[in-house]
């Protein structure tokens, strides 16, 4: 069975969460700059992870400033096959409810102001219908099944969104009224640039509250509001956490079944290669060096 590493990004809540856990704290530079935290290198029964903090230590990074390409590129250097990310997000359906899990199936991807490719000096189009691992999807559909009183969807649109700051009620309808299901900031560009680079990507998203487009009770308590969603994110934490290592447990699937990421530059190198300087070849070795030997 060929051998995988799993990488965790950790946001909103499970980013802190994820910072507990014991291992060797590893340091890594990439030709696009410092990821956002050191990578956390531990084990989980016969597989090693590599744990990330998306918006790092203490949370500073907003998710328009979080360093995604060097992030992805980290965990590749690191041998990375497979990532596990986690997101809060708003919910757009009355029937997802806070506090609970979403394994998504789709994007619209909203953001403007973020790099969102490895290649900027070649022309490079990976294949990106199906942005999220369906191989993943499922070991982690599978997973779910085996944990008592916990409702996670299979399936939905993830809206993201730039920021920092969160959707006018337009806006939040509008999104309902495209078919999005999620509302979030951070899994664009980050899914893109993990298919650029090879790895497979799945995301738990962690519903906090409905977004704007549902109103609120008359008199709501700002302060109180805010209590709540906190606590919704807490208890999607620690749904997620039970979730991932359920899943770990067991990594026959993703050893056995080969994710259709793993070849996805494949076919997507445009340019001719002979033509990209050989600079920038040596500088994304990591990425693409196999198409290039």
């Amino acid at each position: 069975m060929p051998d995988i590493k799993i990488g965790l990004i950790g946001g909103s809540g499970l980013g802190e969460a994820l910072r507990e856990e014991k291992g060797v704290a590893i340091e890594v530079d990439t030709p696009f700059g410092q990821p956002s935290s050191p990578i956390l290198s531990t084990r989980q029964g016969d597989v090693e992870v590599e744990i990330l903090m998306r918006h790092g230590p203490g949370h500073l990074l907003n998710p328009s400033r979080v360093p995604y390409r060097a992030n992805i590129y980290a965990l590749k250097s690191l041998g990375v096959t497979h990532i596990i990310a986690s997101g809060a997000t708003g919910s757009l359906r009355q029937d997802i409810h806070p506090g609970e899990l979403v394994i998504p199936d789709q994007l619209i991807d909203k953001t403007t102001q973020r790099d969102s490719t490895f290649y900027e000096h070649a022309a490079v189009h990976v294949e990106f219908a199906e942005p999220f691992c369906p191989v993943m999807r499922q070991w982690l559909g599978e997973a779910a099944k085996q944990i008592d009183g916990v409702n996670v969807h299979d399936g939905g649109a993830y809206v993201c969104m730039e920021g920092p700051a969160f959707s006018t009620r337009a806006e939040s309808h509008m999104h309902r009224a495209w078919g999005g299901d999620l509302i979030g900031m951070t899994a664009c560009p980050e899914a893109k640039l993990a298919r650029e680079a090879e790895m497979a990507y799945a995301l738990l998203a962690l519903p906090t509250d409905y977004d704007c487009w549902k109103p609120h009770e008359p008199g709501t308590d700002s302060q109180k509001l805010l209590a709540e969603i906190m606590e919704n994110l807490n208890h999607a934490t620690e749904i997620s956490i039970k979730l991932i290592k359920q899943a770990l447990g067991d990594v026959t699937m993703l050893r056995q079944t080969p994710s259709p990421a793993r070849e996805a530059l494949k076919l997507a190198i445009w340019s001719n290669r002979k033509s990209i300087s050989a600079k920038e070849v040596r500088r994304l070795k990591v990425l693409w060096g196999k198409y290039f030997a």
